[in-house]
Formats: structure tokens, sequence, C-alpha cells
């Protein structure tokens, strides 16, 4: 999930930890479920590449 994780537009910097991390509100069911279950994927993932508008546009 780490690599899915890395485009997500809630994955951003929190500079209070000097790390990278998921601003999505998950109780904790939901945060186990998305870090032990391999299979399973983000509900809540949202492509944040803002250039792919760009490159859909041309």
């Amino acid at each position: 999930m780490a690599a899915q994780c890395d485009s997500c537009a809630y994955y951003a910097y929190d500079e209070e930890f000097e790390e990278y991390c998921c601003t999505v509100d998950l109780d904790e069911d939901e945060y186990m479920r998305l870090t032990y279950d391999p299979k399973s994927s983000c509900p809540y993932y949202r492509n944040g590449d803002e250039y792919g508008v760009v490159r859909k546009q041309n």
C-alpha cells in the first residue's frame, strides 16, 4: 500500500513529526484493515498528480 500512498493527494508532510503521513481521519478499524490486509485498497485514495489533468487536456 505504501507505493499507492506516495501518489495520493492525502499523503502530506507533517513538519511536527518530520515525516509523511496520511491526512485522512481513519478510525482504528479502518487503519488496521488497510495496514494488515495486503489485498485491500484504500477507499480514500485520490491521485495527487496535479499534472495529470494537464496531460488529459493535451
